[in-house]
C-alpha cells in the first residue's frame, strides 16, 4: 500500500512541477490531474493504517473498513487514469488554442504581459520551434509587421555584437505545437498510465484484504462457537 501511494506522490509531483513552469499558458485540467494523483496518493497512505492495524490486531471492522476504503480508491484511480487518457487525446487542441491566445500578449507591453512574452521565448529557445504551426504565424498578428520575428525564433551567431535581425532567411525551424504539445502530451500520457497500472495492483490488494477479513471472521466466529 504505501508503495502505491509513494509511486502516486512521485509521478504527481513530478508532473506538477513540469507544468508549474507552463501555468500561463496550459489551462486548469492540467494541473487538476497531477493534484488528484497526490490527494490519493495521500489518502492511500492514510488508509494503509486501518490495514496495518486490523491485521495485526485481527480486528474483522477495521480489516473490513480498509477493503472498502480500497475500493473507493480503485475508483478514485480509475478515474484519474481515465482522465490523463482523455487529457492526452486533447492535448494538441487545448495546447494550440493556448498557444494562439498568448501571442497577442508577446507584443503586449503591460506588466502582466510579460510572463507570457518571457514564456513564449523560453519554449522557442528550449525545444528549438518557431510560432505555432512555423514561423508565419508571427506575421499574422496584430501589432506586427509582416518581417518581424523574435529574436528567440532565431540562433544567435557566436560572438554577435550590436543589434541582430531574425527574419524569414534565417529561420529553419518546425511549429511549438509540434515540439511543445508532444512534450505535454507525454506527461499527460503518465498520468494516465500511472492511475491505471496501480488500479490493476489495487484490485489485487482488494482480493486479498476482502480475503483476510473472511479469515478473521470465521476464525472469531470459531472461537465464538468454542466458548459457547
Amino acid at each position: 500500500m504505501h508503495i502505491t501511494g509513494i509511486i502516486l506522490l512521485s509521478i504527481g509531483l513530478a508532473v506538477q512541477g513540469v507544468f508549474f513552469g507552463y501555468e500561463h499558458l496550459l489551462v486548469d485540467r492540467f494541473f487538476a490531474i497531477p493534484a488528484f494523483l497526490i490527494a490519493i496518493g495521500v489518502i492511500i497512505f492514510i488508509i494503509a493504517f486501518f490495514g496495518c492495524y486490523g491485521a495485526i490486531r485481527e480486528n474483522y471492522c477495521m480489516v473490513l473498513t480498509f477493503s472498502i476504503l480500497l475500493i473507493l480508491v480503485f475508483i478514485l484511480e480509475l478515474a484519474a487514469g481515465i482522465s490523463g487518457y482523455v487529457l492526452r487525446n486533447e492535448t494538441m487542441e487545448l495546447v494550440e488554442t493556448s498557444l494562439r491566445g498568448s501571442m497577442q500578449s508577446y507584443v503586449n507591453n503591460e506588466t502582466e504581459a510579460i510572463h507570457t512574452t518571457i514564456l513564449w521565448d523560453s519554449i522557442q529557445r528550449n525545444y528549438h520551434c518557431c510560432g505555432i504551426h512555423n514561423l508565419s504565424d508571427w506575421t499574422t498578428i496584430e501589432n506586427v509587421k509582416n518581417t518581424d520575428i523574435p529574436i528567440s525564433c532565431c540562433d544567435l551567431p557566436p560572438a554577435a555584437l550590436g543589434t541582430f535581425t531574425c527574419n524569414e532567411a534565417i529561420v529553419d525551424r518546425t511549429g511549438c505545437l509540434e515540439e511543445f504539445g508532444n512534450f505535454i502530451e507525454a506527461h499527460a500520457v503518465s498520468l494516465g498510465a500511472a492511475g491505471i497500472a496501480i488500479c490493476i495492483v489495487q484490485f489485487v490488494g482488494i482480493f486479498f484484504a476482502c480475503y483476510l477479513a473472511r479469515q478473521i471472521k470465521n476464525k472469531q466466529g470459531g472461537q465464538q462457537w468454542e466458548h459457547t
